[in-house]
């Protein structure tokens, strides 16, 4: 498969446009059904890399420490992230969506977050990374699969729903999540088509 870095795809409807210079705070837009083509930040921020970081540190947090602590005269019970995710395993029924709760809130925002780090990494030393093309179109694949800000509604109200009949407290992890949350979609809000720049004609054919 050939990548044309001159032209542009729309994900919605699959429109084809030349890829035109764009200054910052301007949007591209599609005529026919008005989605985003691509914003002009001109180059990626320099702030973003150290943020895609601590958006994996803070979810890595919310995985290990107890997002929701729920008590009852007395007994308290403490859930992390992983431990909402893979719930529903605990009878072989419903293993399967166990794995897909586990994928979709720890393992697609992962995976999201390491290859943006990958490719902002070599980007800070104006150079493309090894397999740029392939994590580009990963990551592409990946952003409608990471829900983590699903996760964040999810014990939201839950949290609400159970205040009513017990004592219910935000723990440590809780305050990660919401910060992983935030930061994964100010990462995702920002275009990474300007590092597209990076690479030379020589090595788009050689990685085709």
């Amino acid at each position: 498969m050939k990548t044309f870095l001159h032209l542009t795809l729309c994900p919605h409807c699959d429109s084809v446009y030349q890829t035109l210079p764009a200054k910052a705070g301007e949007t591209a837009l599609c005529s026919r059904c008005y989605a985003v083509l691509w914003r002009g930040h001109g180059r990626v921020s320099t702030f973003l890399l150290p943020l895609t970081l601590t958006a994996g540190i803070t979810l890595a947090m919310a995985c290990f420490l107890p997002v929701m602590s729920v008590g009852f005269h007395g007994i308290a019970n403490e859930i992390t992230l992983w431990d909402a995710a893979w719930a529903p395993a605990s009878t072989e029924r419903n293993a399967v969506m166990a794995i897909c709760t586990a994928c979709l809130l720890v393992a697609a925002p992962f995976m999201q977050i390491a290859l943006t780090g990958w490719l902002l990494l070599f980007a800070h030393f104006a150079r493309p990374a090894p397999a740029f093309i392939f994590s580009m179109r990963a990551l592409k694949w990946l952003h409608p699969w990471s829900m983590v800000e699903v996760g964040v509604l999810g014990f939201l109200v839950a949290g609400i729903k159970l205040s009513a009949m017990l004592d219910v407290d935000v723990g440590p992890g809780g305050w990660a999540l919401a910060v992983s949350c935030m930061l994964i979609i100010w990462v995702n809000n920002h275009d990474l088509h300007p590092l597209w720049d990076l690479l030379t004609m020589d090595e788009i054919g050689e990685s085709e």
